[in-house]
């Protein structure tokens, strides 16, 4: 565990590392709404295994801490696990776009900090709530960020004037998307308005709906999980970093 320095004080944040002490190219995770808890920081160690430095942050930092928010209940009962995101979900309506924006550019630079991150661009993976994260950080740091996935999402392109979508102009990193089958969160007309934004940008960019996956299908220790869909995810997503963040081998 690290602490990062934001503009409006400090977010914890998971770093997972590979065996060997070489440089990596690295990888900003942003969690879904139950927080930094084991199963991001396992999330985190697998990416790190594919040879990439993982950093995870807290960015319900302004709420409390790792610690503080982590989920008291076994989020693989679906009542406790609606109970759980009933509590969570005031915290992810209190990180405005504005707040998001805030700290973003912060995760970044700590990425960048760390000793053993390589020189070059980054990569950016998000679920649930964190795949708007992961997009508005490929938008704001254009320079950086060279891939950028999310997983699950939710609100990416809504009819909101501060909708993720609307930065993509700004974006020059290659796209994925593995969106949640059914997902109230993300329909297929929200999945239309992506795609067209993404295209109208000039965005090299795959948008796939995972067929049965229900929403969190990633997240094993919650009732949402799907084993096809994550491990379908793992295979997308590290193919995407290859070939993005080393594509000379």
């Amino acid at each position: 565990m690290v602490t990062v320095a934001v503009p409006d004080g400090t977010a914890e944040a998971w770093v997972s590392r590979p065996a060997d002490d070489a440089p990596h190219p690295g990888v900003l995770l942003f969690m879904d709404a139950f927080g930094i808890r084991p199963q991001i920081e396992q999330m985190a160690d697998r990416i790190a295994g594919w040879g990439y430095v993982v950093l995870a942050p807290n960015v319900f930092h302004r709420d409390g801490t790792i610690e503080e928010l982590a989920p008291t209940v076994d989020l693989r009962a679906p009542e406790a696990r609606e109970q759980a995101i009933a509590e969570a979900m005031g915290r992810v309506r209190g990180l405005t776009a504005r707040l998001a924006e805030r700290d973003i550019p912060a995760y970044v630079d700590a990425l960048r900090a760390l000793p053993d991150v390589a020189d070059g661009p980054i990569g950016v993976t998000g679920y649930c709530m964190g795949a708007r994260l992961a997009v508005r950080a490929a938008c704001l740091r254009p320079d950086d960020v060279a891939a950028c996935a999310g997983f699950h999402g939710g609100g990416l392109a809504n009819q909101d004037a501060d909708s993720p979508h609307h930065g993509l102009p700004r974006a020059r990193a290659e796209f994925y998307f593995g969106h949640a089958d059914g997902d109230r969160s993300m329909t297929p007309e929200a999945i239309e308005r992506l795609d067209a934004a993404l295209a109208d940008a000039g965005l090299t960019h795959t948008s796939e709906v995972y067929e049965g996956a229900p929403h969190g299908y990633t997240m094993a220790d919650t009732s949402s999980y799907q084993e096809a869909g994550a491990e379908r995810h793992y295979v997308t997503l590290r193919d995407l970093l290859d070939r993005t963040l080393r594509p000379a081998g």
